[in-house]
Parts: structure tokens; sequence; C-alpha cells
């Protein structure tokens, strides 16, 4: 019989090996100070999460940030009861409406787990409390959101001046692994063409 006090050792082991996996991925940002990493301990929250879970639903204000350590999600949106994937996910990518994150505010979309995975969150509040006390941390949130951002004007670019053929070869030439982990249906409803349509695409590849 496993006692108490090796449960807690057990226990902590799992959120220190955790911490370290996100240090290790926020540090691609910025540098993290001692003071900070010892914070994050104590907000930072791990979830693991099966695939089909919805981490957030259209309608509901999302109230925190996560950092998917591990697996694969995607967010979607209706549109005339139509399934409409607008983003994956993968490894160390952000995963949150950061529309409504940041305002507070309804979501317009859904977050869906596509494979087991494992994310870190941190609630607004919490992000909030550390911009404040720690000036430099905002660093770290500005080089995020900016990745963001970033992702999400090449997605608008590119279905302003991109041919279906052309997003669904720049998509695989990015994530090459993406057709063995997500639907045809999320591939084609993300750059924007039918299921048929996507076939016929990929015949001519």
């Amino acid at each position: 019989m496993i006692s108490h006090s090796e449960t807690l050792k057990y226990n902590y082991y799992v959120h220190w090996k955790a911490m370290n996996n996100l240090l290790k991925i926020l540090s691609q940002f910025a540098m993290i100070s001692n003071h900070i990493k010892i914070e994050l301990m104590k907000m930072v929250v791990q979830k693991n999460l099966s695939k089909g879970e919805l981490l957030l639903e259209q309608g509901n204000i999302c109230k925190h940030i996560y950092i998917l350590e591990h697996g694969l999600a995607r967010g979607f949106y209706y549109k005339d009861t139509k399934d409409i994937t607008s983003w994956f996910a993968f490894e160390s990518d952000i995963l949150t409406s950061l529309y409504s994150f940041v305002s507070q505010k309804p979501s317009f979309e859904n977050i869906e787990i596509l494979e087991n995975s494992i994310v870190y969150g941190i609630s607004y509040k919490q992000l909030q409390e550390l911009y404040q006390k720690y000036p430099e941390f905002n660093m770290i949130g500005r080089l995020i959101t900016e990745k963001y951002y970033i992702g999400l004007e090449e997605r608008i670019l590119s279905m302003q001046y991109q041919t279906a053929k052309e997003r669904y070869k720049k998509l695989l030439e990015n994530n090459p692994q993406l057709l063995q982990r997500a639907s045809l249906g999320h591939i084609a409803s993300y750059i924007g063409v039918s299921q048929e349509t996507l076939s016929r695409i990929r015949t001519k590849i």
C-alpha cells in the first residue's frame, strides 16, 4: 500500500516535471526569472484531456489560456449548421479563443480536443496578476499574442489569395503528419472546400 507521504512525493514530481516542460516552451519567447517560475508553479494547472472533449463551447467566456504540450486540437464554429474548422493546434501551440480571453466576452468558436492531450492553463485573473507584479513577464505575453495573431493573419491571407490546392499543399508542408491525425472532413473545412473536392485535389498532388 502506498503511503500518504509517497503519494505527495509522486504528485510533486509529476507537477515539477510538468512545470519543467512548460518552462521550456515559455523560454522560447524570453528568459524567465526564478521569481516568476515560483509564481507559475503556484498558478499553472495541468489538464489531461480526452479525444472528443470540448475545452471551450461557443457562447461561453474563455477564462483560461493554455499551451498544448502533447496532442492535437482544433477551433471550429458553425455556419448554417455546418461545422467549419478555423485552426489546428499542435504541440507547443497556444490553445485559446484569444478574442474571448482578452475581452472576457462570449466566444464565437469552440475548441475540440482531437487526440488525448496534455495542456497547461492559467486563468485570465492570474495572468493579469503576473503582468502587474512582474512587468518583464509582459514580454512573454506580448510575444505569445504576436505569434497567435501572425498565424491568424497568415490564415486570412491564405483564404484570400491562395487556391484550395495551394492551401492544402502548404498545410501538409507545415504539418505533414496532419493526414494521420485529423479527419479529412476537418481538413476540407479548414481549406474551405467540400470533402469531395479535397479528394479530387489529393489525387492531383
